[in-house]
């Protein structure tokens, strides 16, 4: 036998206890691009960095080619 379920109706305006929005909609917060930037960055620069752990062979590898272009580019 099932119990009966009572839904309460959210109050206008607002979506949670601590919701902020402004006319335009919600805004971001800064940490919201600068965290996934930073963390895709190190990321990068430690996929770079690892070429040095492998036997010395003079050969660079496709990412760091394709990393120092990138920096070529935006540099």
């Amino acid at each position: 036998m099932s119990a009966p379920t009572h839904i309460r109706p959210l109050p206008p305006g607002r979506s949670g206890p601590r919701a902020r929005t402004t006319t335009a909609g919600t805004r971001l917060h800064w940490w919201a691009l600068a965290l996934p930037a930073l963390a895709f960055g190190l990321l990068l620069l430690l996929l770079a960095g690892s070429g040095e752990a492998h036997a010395a062979t003079g050969e660079v590898s496709g990412l760091v080619q394709v990393a120092e272009q990138l920096l070529r580019a935006v540099g």
